[in-house]
């Protein structure tokens, strides 16, 4: 087996992922009680999915009993630009790294399901029959911990998974399968004392290294969360629209990242305010087609809009945000009620 996961290797880096490493589906028995703590403590706020299928999401070897081996695999979306500069145009709204171009799901999944079937084919002739399964970011699997016990990298004070040898600026993909293939040794921590992304966070939603409240992070708020943001985290958004990068872009690790292997993901990285906010539901949808962006839709990308034009200290908005103040969305209403406030109207 020591032959076909070299060749597996290789043909995963043939395909554009940066890394791959091999787990057991067993070699996380920690994840369980960190993902219950975390839900105890209320930090998933309205993720009402991570308590679904909570035995499967703490023990990735009860999700497919069957399976022997995880491949876990790596693959780059390094902004080519520092993203944080973006945060003093406050005229156009900020969109992070991985949401600038096509939608990753899609891409990461059929890179993934072509170095799978090229592994079922070579096991099959070689006498190994096999099946395989491939996850990324949508099913119970928690993959930035397979990915330290595979030995891709450690999760990092700000909990991603960070590597000596392509920083943080990746996503994971999963494919289990029957195949008992060797394993990686895991990963140990690198952070030391540095504690940057801590530091950068605006909001302040890390309450201890490794611990992350999301219900203060701006990614959460401005993805995930539905309805109206607090009032007193709504200024510390910025003109942040869509996610935060703060906490990654200033890992020093980033030294080492590799350029993404895939034009699709890059994209625009800001956007005119006063145009994003004019957007109807119609016209959301062809912008953001194919993006993931699209997924929260017209209502909760515009209420983001409008809190980046509030902090915007742009007088000339004062029309679009009065304007949106008679929306039939209740929520992207009072934001635009607030900026409209906030701008001194």
């Amino acid at each position: 087996m020591d032959a076909l996961k070299d060749r597996l290797k290789a043909q995963a880096l043939d395909e554009g992922f940066v890394a791959m490493r091999i787990c057991r589906p067993d070699a996380v028995p920690e994840v369980a009680g960190r993902l219950r703590a975390f839900l105890d403590a209320g930090y998933h706020g309205q993720m009402g999915w991570m308590a679904d299928r909570v035995h499967w999401r703490g023990d990735p070897a009860a999700l497919w009993p069957e399976a022997r081996s995880v491949v876990m695999l790596a693959e780059s979306y390094a902004p080519e630009d520092d993203p944080l500069p973006l945060l003093e145009q406050r005229g156009r709204g900020v969109i992070s790294a991985y949401a600038r171009g096509r939608d990753y799901h899609d891409i990461v999944k059929k890179r993934l399901k072509r170095v799978g079937r090229w592994l079922i084919d070579v096991a099959a002739r070689a006498d190994h029959p096999a099946q395989i399964k491939v996850f990324v970011d949508t099913a119970p699997v928690p993959e930035k911990a397979l990915g330290q016990a595979a030995g891709l990298g450690w999760q990092g004070k700000h909990t991603n998974l960070v590597s000596r040898d392509w920083g943080n600026w990746c996503f994971l993909g999963a494919i289990f399968t029957t195949l008992d293939l060797p394993a990686d040794a895991a990963e140990r921590d690198h952070c030391g004392q540095c504690r940057r992304c801590l530091d950068i966070c605006p909001t302040g939603a890390f309450p201890a290294p490794y611990r992350l409240d999301a219900r203060r992070c701006i990614s959460y708020l401005t993805i995930e969360h539905k309805g109206p943001v607090d009032e007193e985290l709504r200024p510390l958004l910025g003109n942040r629209i869509y996610g935060c990068d703060d906490c990654l872009a200033v890992c020093p690790w980033n030294k080492f990242a590799k350029e993404a292997s895939d034009l699709r993901y890059d994209g625009q990285a800001t956007a005119p305010l006063g145009e994003l906010a004019a957007l109807d539901d119609a016209g959301f949808r062809a912008r953001f087609s194919g993006s993931p962006i699209k997924r929260i839709g017209r209502d909760r990308f515009v209420r983001n809009v409008l809190y980046a034009i509030g902090n915007s200290g742009t007088p000339g908005f004062l029309p679009v945000a009065r304007a949106l103040a008679a929306d039939p969305d209740d929520t992207v209403a009072d934001a635009a009620r607030w900026a409209v406030t906030r701008l001194g109207g």
